[in-house]
Formats: C-alpha cells, sequence, structure tokens
C-alpha cells in the first residue's frame, strides 16, 4: 500500500505543516481511503495526483478539530467535481451529527450519497475483497480510534511443465486452468487445483489516531509490518506538559513498537515546539534508543510505500 502524508502537525497548521491527514492506497485498484482530515486537507490532496473522485472512504479517528474540520469542505469540492458514487464516512457518532448539522445549516446539498459506520458499533469497519479495516480503541481525552488496513494479494501461477507433460498446448486452456476453471482434455478432466500455485501476499499497516498508551495496540500490530502512530512530544516535553493532554511521546511509541516487534514505525503529529531542526532530531534521537526497527518521522505529502515482504520505501517531498 502507499501511504500519502497530507498534514504531519498536532493541534494547529504551520507553516509547514498541516493538521492531520492521511490519504491510503492499495494495489487494489484506483480507490483510496482519508484518515483523517483536518482542516486545509483538500488544499494537500490538490498536490498529489490523488482525485476526489476516487476517494472510498473517510475514516475520522476522533472528534477534535485537527482531525476532521475539514471534513465537510472537502466533502463538498467532490460534489462540485461532479462525484456521483456513494462515500463511506467511518466516524464517531459526534462527528456524523455535526456533518450532519453543518450539511444542514449552510445549505450543502451533495449530489452523492454519505453513508455513516459508527465506530463505536462495528469493529470491521470495511470489508471487501482483498481488504479489510478494522478499527481499535485507543486512550485519549474523548473516544478515539486506530484503523488496522489489511491487504490481501494472490498471485496465481501455472505449472507449465505440468501442463506440457499431458500434452495440453498453450492456449485458452492454460488461461482457463489459471482462472480456476477446469478443462476436458482427451477424454479427462483437468482440475484447475492440480495445476496451479497460488501465493498470497499481505500487507498490514495499523494508523493511530490521539494516544497516550500506545499499548493499547498491542492486539492490532500482530502480524503488522508498519505503524503509524502520534508522537506529539519529547518525554522530556511530556513530562513538562503533564498527563491532561493524553499525548504520547516519542520514548513511548518507541518503547511500544519495539515490544510488539513492529519492523517499521513513522512517527508523525508533531507539537509545534518540535518542528525545527533540532527537536526533530531529539525525536529521532528518542525513538532510536528505544527502537531497533527502521523509524521515520514523517513530514506533509511525504509519499511510504509498504510492500508484501514488509519493507517500506520512502518518496520526500
Amino acid at each position: 500500500m502507499k501511504l500519502t502524508f497530507l498534514g504531519t502537525s498536532s493541534g494547529t497548521p504551520t507553516r509547514h505543516r498541516n493538521v492531520s491527514g492521511l490519504a491510503v492506497q492499495t494495489v487494489l485498484g484506483a480507490d483510496w481511503f482519508l484518515v483523517d482530515c483536518g482542516e486545509g486537507t483538500q488544499h494537500r490532496v490538490l498536490q498529489t495526483p490523488l482525485s476526489l473522485n476516487d476517494l472510498a472512504a473517510v475514516c475520522i479517528t476522533h472528534v477534535h478539530g485537527d482531525h476532521c474540520y475539514g471534513l465537510p469542505g472537502l466533502l463538498a469540492s467532490a460534489g462540485m467535481g461532479k462525484r456521483t458514487k456513494p462515500l463511506k464516512l467511518i466516524a464517531p457518532l459526534p462527528v456524523w451529527e455535526w456533518f450532519e448539522a453543518t450539511r444542514r445549516l449552510t445549505d450543502l446539498h451533495l449530489p452523492y450519497e454519505v453513508e455513516h459506520v459508527d465506530l463505536e458499533n462495528e469493529a470491521l469497519v470495511y470489508d471487501m475483497p482483498g481488504l479489510r479495516i478494522e478499527r481499535h480503541v485507543l486512550r485519549h481525552r474523548v473516544p478515539s480510534h486506530a484503523y488496522r488496513v489489511q491487504v490481501e494479494t494472490r498471485r496465481v501461477r501455472l505449472k507449465a511443465e505440468a501442463l506440457r507433460a499431458v500434452g495440453l498446448p498453450p492456449g485458452p486452456a492454460w488461461r482457463a486452468l489459471q482462472n480456476g476453471e477446469d478443462v476436458s482434455f482427451n477424454g479427462e478432466t483437468l482440475h484447475s487445483a492440480d495445476f496451479v500455485d497460488t501465493q498470497v501476499d499481505t500487507a498490514v499497516a495499523v494508523l493511530g489516531g490521539d494516544n497516550a498508551e500506545p499499548a493499547m495496540l498491542h492486539e492490532a500490530c500482530q502480524g503488522a509490518q508498519l505503524l503509524v502512530h502520534e508522537a506529539t512530544f519529547t518525554q522530556d516535553a511530556l513530562d513538562k506538559v503533564g498527563p491532561g493532554p493524553m499525548h504520547s511521546s516519542a520514548r513511548l511509541l518507541a518503547e511500544f513498537a519495539q515490544s510488539v516487534e513492529v519492523p517499521n514505525l513513522i512517527l508523525t503529529h508533531f507539537s509545534a515546539r518540535h518542528q525545527n531542526g533540532e527537536g526533530m532530531a531529539a525525536l529521532m534521537a528518542e525513538t532510536q534508543a528505544h527502537y531497533r526497527g527502521h523509524a521515520f518521522l514523517a513530514n506533509d505529502l511525504d509519499v511510504y510505500e509498504l510492500d508484501s515482504a514488509g519493507k517500506v520505501t520512502v518518496t520526500r517531498a
């Protein structure tokens, strides 16, 4: 899958970072998914090749404005762009109620249906062949969630030597067998299962919302190759701020990621106090002191690709 960071700042936008937004694409098709939609997200989308007509679902982690204030504008722009196909809004009930009130009070008429999926009622929030999105509960000042995204692809390869051994020449019958169909040949039935090898490749990423306790994601991270999680503060800054904001430090996150042995970790949602060379270096140093995997600090418009072997590559903005 491919992750494009549309905003990596905590609370408020800064000169170089917008508030939270993360685009998720997969190899399954043109459809893409948006995790959180802070104010200004649609401007960031305009700086990418992404089209709002291909947006399949918006997944909001929690009700705080830096994660959802961009939603009405983005959906209105999609409508003005002649979108007609339905869209899922996977979000806590208060986000849905706020959006419905905004739509009513601002005379917003969308030419497509918005279907609400309530996080409190559903654990499996999106399910289609090859793709599962599950929500996992986090710890924050308001109900907050993470999304576990699992992409599964199948590669079917013919056993060419076995087919030649029975005398079946290449052609339409080979394609039929590869597509799972049985074939009649020389008075016998050749069963597809006997002449194909199926390889299943799986990529799993856990995409967290605001969270003071990374260990809440222990179950979600089983089998995951990538964790994307907030690291609002360094540990020193968090100790000074205190527990009130209910955010994570780089150290808390790194220690958890190491404990579950997730091989790749992307930090995001940085406090403005750390958004300088010295601050980002401190976040990375703290992470590397407690985590031995591959760690990254996200920037706006960075693109990360996760393959089925668990390797992450990054293209910097």
